[in-house]
């Protein structure tokens, strides 16, 4: 593996840090180094890096801005002092962040990751990174307006779409994301995840209770008491998927 990067950070001891941290990584070659997120913009389209090490809070514009701006997204990892704002990553299908001050074991990790993403599209193809499937361990970013959480898939017992956006409920919460059921599909575990109708998709796992409804069809009782209709059709399936 042989990663172009650049390094967009406003502070120049930490550029300078995470540069001489990244000299005993010879994989990683940094070619460029950027100051603010407008100067990072210019040099990431000059130079097409692989690789972005980007920071989240600088004057002017934030990390978050720059990649809004950007025609093609090189694979980033976050590096900031705000941990909260890493929560947004998610969003941006970012492959980790790092917190100030870096320590030497997370870059490692950092780097780990870098190096198992390589290795899986090299056997599925080059799939992008936002279409790899989660597992229900995997942990994932949500945030809704202000609100940001950190969650474990497999803590989510319900998606439910409202026009564009997906409801996700977790816990006591129940933030609003921009994707959509489909889209959610495609990545979510078929094992986990089902798709009762039009409307909903379930984690099995927390299925309480089932009951026959209308026209052959089924009613769930998810853990915290939500009712979810299962359509016809798919009551088919999710009999076969759980053999009863």
């Amino acid at each position: 593996m042989n990663k172009r990067a650049i390094i967009i950070d406003d502070e120049r001891l930490a550029r300078n840090e995470l540069k001489k941290m990244l000299s005993e990584y010879p994989e990683i070659e940094v070619i460029d180094e950027a100051a603010n997120a407008d100067e990072g913009i210019q040099k990431i389209e000059e130079q097409q890096p692989d690789l972005i090490f980007l920071d989240i809070q600088m004057p002017g514009k934030t990390g978050f801005d720059l990649l809004r701006e950007l025609n093609r997204v090189p694979e980033v990892i976050f590096t900031t002092a705000y941990d909260e704002y890493a929560l947004k990553a998610f969003e941006v299908n970012a492959l980790d962040y790092l917190l100030k001050p870096i320590e030497p074991k997370r870059l490692a990790d950092a780097i780990h990751k870098l190096e198992e993403e390589e290795a899986l599209h090299e056997q599925e193809g080059a799939v992008p990174m936002n279409r790899s499937q989660l597992s229900e361990n995997d942990q994932v970013f949500v945030k809704d307006g202000e609100k940001c959480w950190f969650v474990r898939l497999g803590d989510i017992r319900l998606f439910e779409s409202v026009g564009n956006y997906a409801k996700v409920y977790f816990g006591s919460n129940k933030p609003l994301i921009l994707k959509s059921l489909n889209a959610l599909e495609e990545r979510l575990d078929e094992k986990v995840f089902f798709r009762a109708n039009r409307k909903h998709i379930v984690n099995l796992r927390l299925i309480e209770k089932v009951e026959p409804y209308f026209n052959g069809g089924l009613l769930l009782e998810i853990q915290g008491g939500d009712k979810i209709e299962v359509s016809r059709r798919q009551a088919v399936k999710f009999k076969e998927m759980m053999s009863l």
